[in-house]
Formats: C-alpha cells, sequence, structure tokens
C-alpha cells in the first residue's frame, strides 16, 4: 500500500531525548499526556520549544470547526504560532465515515502539504461532505491536488493511515474526555467550541511566560459552538 510521504511523515514522531526532557519540564502529567503523539506521528506548526502547547482536535466534516478555522485560525496562526508563542497541533477526531476518508487524504498529500490540504477540505467542506456522493467529491479535490485516481484509491487503502486516525480519535474521547468539536487544549486547560479569537487570545495570554495565571478566572466561558461527537466505530 502506498503512502505519499510517508517517511517525512513518520519523522515527525522523532524527538532527540535532551529536547524533550527540556520540553517536559515542569508540564503536568496531562501536559505530558497530551505530548504522546499519534501511531505515525502529529501534524503540527510551529516551533516545538513555545511556551505554549495547543492541541486541537477536530472533525474535517464539522461546521464548527470549519468555521475557527476560517474566522479565528489564520490570527491566531499569525500572532502565535508564526511569532514562536506556540506549538500547535491538530489531532484527527472523526465522527463519520466521510471525516475519516478526508483525513487520511490529508495524510496521504505527505507533512509538507497536509494543512494545506486541511485548509481546503474546510473551506470546500460543503461541496464534498454534505453531497450525496461524497466520496466522488473528495476524490474530485484529490485530482485537484495531484492525486491520480490510482493513488487516491491507494491511499483509501492504507490500514497504517486509517488505524493512525481511528487510534487517535478514541484516544482522545478515552483519555482526554473530548466529547466535541473542535475541542482545545491550551497547556492543559481545555476549551470547547469556535472560540471567536477575541476569546480565544485571553486564554493564550494567561499562558505566556510571567502571566498571571489567575487572570483568566474571572473571564466568561467562551461561547464558541461545537458539534457533540464520538468518534465513528469502524
Amino acid at each position: 500500500m502506498g503512502v505519499l510521504g510517508y517517511v517525512g511523515y513518520r519523522s515527525f514522531a522523532s524527538k532527540d531525548g535532551l529536547e524533550t526532557a527540556s520540553i517536559d519540564e515542569g508540564r503536568s502529567a496531562l501536559e505530558k499526556e497530551l505530548a504522546v503523539p499519534g501511531p505515525l506521528g502529529d501534524m503540527s506548526l510551529g516551533d516545538k520549544n513555545a511556551p505554549i502547547k495547543v492541541y486541537e482536535y477536530a472533525s474535517l466534516t464539522c461546521s464548527h470547526c470549519a468555521e475557527f478555522n476560517k474566522d479565528t485560525f489564520p490570527t491566531f496562526k499569525k500572532e502565535y504560532i508564526d511569532t514562536g508563542k506556540v506549538y500547535y497541533t491538530l489531532r484527527d477526531f472523526p465522527f463519520d465515515p466521510i471525516a475519516t476518508a478526508a483525513y487520511m487524504l490529508a495524510h496521504c498529500a505527505g507533512p509538507e502539504r497536509y494543512f494545506g490540504f486541511v485548509d481546503v477540505l474546510f473551506s470546500t467542506q460543503a461541496q464534498w461532505a454534505f453531497v450525496e456522493t461524497p466520496m466522488e467529491a473528495l476524490k474530485g479535490i484529490a485530482r485537484q491536488g495531484g492525486f491520480s485516481e490510482e493513488k487516491f484509491d491507494a491511499c483509501m487503502k492504507d490500514e497504517k493511515i486509517f488505524d493512525h486516525v481511528k487510534a487517535t480519535a478514541q484516544r482522545g474521547a478515552q483519555q482526554f474526555g473530548v466529547r466535541s468539536t473542535p475541542t482545545f487544549f491550551v497547556n492543559g486547560e481545555k476549551v470547547e467550541g469556535a472560540v471567536p479569537y477575541a476569546e480565544f487570545e485571553p486564554i493564550l495570554k494567561k499562558h505566556l511566560p510571567g502571566a498571571d495565571k489567575t487572570a483568566g478566572e474571572a473571564t466568561p466561558a467562551p461561547s464558541g459552538a461545537s458539534t457533540p461527537a464520538e468518534p465513528e466505530e469502524h
């Protein structure tokens, strides 16, 4: 079974022992557990030594996840990921078969193209996720991204990637209590829903070095909507 960029994808899971030890210093047990990657590694953006670690559990067929990707993520990336303040990881949490297939497609695109595919899949969600023949629509997106029909079919049959997606979602639900999407963990703090940037930033700020950790306690709970979901059983 062929996987585009599989070797490069696996390399995301490798860590230098000394570097990992310094990153883990001062982290809670929950944060250390969150840092454990899926079977084939994690897909992440930013500096792994950033003071804030953000994990997002999302489904590619979740409309609230697409809303966050469109309305909040660009500013979040510009202000926090690109500036070295946040190390961001997107975790697979599909709750239907077509979302599983979409994640597999993004993974098959390889690490350098993964987030580009995710962005396209979110921005075109209505054109493939909620149509009568979603797999054909997904194949069309793959074709535009350079996949031949043979490569697309091989990707959909890749058991290692399928098992990775399934295991990542199951661990999110069973170990971290993910019950809806999007769900975020900001240095271990659980945040649920498609949080507007104006509400997301104060949460991020209190986790910066030197920040008052209690500053956000009086802040109203985030108002972002989420989609209740359980990982698809396969």
